[in-house]
């Protein structure tokens, strides 16, 4: 069995290509940065993770997903290899992605890309619940879709 689920946000907006032929079909590419457990010298570590989608999965990739959004994507790892022009053989690692939605609200995401935390917020940049341990959701700002 063969399949990956990964959360974290995109490093840059996803590079998007159409292929030639009879069926043109959307490919985009884009790098997750994927937060490890466990910190080094108390500071938070990734992995960068490159991903590849096809066909409507790249073209909602195109039409919504921007650099520092945080999304979930569900898909399989795939290795290749090439030799480049020197002549050395590169040895590829990336994620296929099958499914992908949205980890946060547009509004955390907007905050967080600002570089700072506004309105209900907690420090990790999620929505602040209350003393019940409850989340307001009367806006539909909240809601991810």
């Amino acid at each position: 069995m063969n399949k990956v689920v990964l959360m974290g946000r995109l490093t840059r907006d996803p590079e998007v290509r159409y292929s030639t032929g009879e069926n043109v079909s959307a490919i985009a590419r884009y790098t997750l940065a994927v937060d490890r457990r466990i910190k080094r010298d108390g500071e938070a570590t990734a992995d960068f993770i490159n991903c590849v989608s096809f066909g409507r999965t790249a073209e909602f990739a195109e039409k919504y997903y921007r650099q520092g959004i945080k999304i979930i994507i569900s898909g399989r790892i795939q290795t290749g290899s090439y030799t480049n022009r020197d002549g050395h053989k590169v040895y590829t690692t990336e994620i296929v992605v099958e499914e992908q939605e949205f980890a946060e609200s547009k509004q955390a995401s907007d905050n967080y890309q600002a570089g700072h935390n506004s309105g209900n917020y907690n420090q990790n940049n999620q929505p602040a619940a209350d003393k019940d341990g409850f989340m307001d959701a009367s806006s539909d700002d909240n809601l991810p879709f």
